[in-house]
């Protein structure tokens, strides 16, 4: 997948018999993601319009084109959606797209290298960006607070994290 494209929902399967499928939104404002057509799928062969039709359990039922039957959206089930990164809005200087903070090394304070991000999660309570590194079984999962992670630096590669005590191995 490009860097030019970003992530910003999945299909989940039909939703009814008419070809509507079920849409889970990854945007900050979820029913912003029709702004940001055409959707790619992540190999880019496919292009999509889209429509949201209504509001349902879990995100939304939604037409696309080209997708006029229930077994044409169940073949999509777990297709992720990708927008052009220039059909997305600027963000402000403390808000990042996850994609972006994927792959930047993370240290800490006094320099010393504490891993590299491996993704971003969110169980509910914040942000927390996974970090796997030197001397590691397992990642880390390390609050995305401005308290834990003071400087996000998208130009250098990095981020300085100033972690709670104990949570990385000395």
């Amino acid at each position: 997948m490009s860097d030019d494209r970003l992530c910003v929902g999945a299909i989940g399967g039909a939703f009814g018999v008419q070809g509507e499928v079920r849409l889970k939104s990854f945007c900050a404002d979820p029913e912003a993601i029709a702004d940001y057509a055409p959707l790619y799928t992540e190999d880019g062969t496919r292009t999509f319009d889209l429509r949201i039709t209504r509001a349902i359990s879990g995100g939304f039922a939604a037409r696309m084109t080209g997708i006029t039957t229930k077994e044409e959206a169940d073949a999509l089930k777990g297709t992720r959606l990708f927008a052009d990164r220039d059909a997305l809005p600027d963000l402000p200087d403390d808000e990042f797209y996850h994609a972006d903070l994927i792959g930047l090394e993370v240290l800490d304070t006094g320099g010393r290298a504490l891993g590299v991000v491996r993704s971003v999660q969110n169980h509910g309570a914040g942000d927390l960006l996974e970090v796997f590194g030197p001397g590691m079984k397992a990642t880390v999962l390390l609050p995305f607070t401005a308290a834990a992670v003071p400087t996000v630096d998208l130009k250098a590669g990095r981020v300085i994290a100033d972690p709670p005590e104990g949570l990385f191995p000395e």
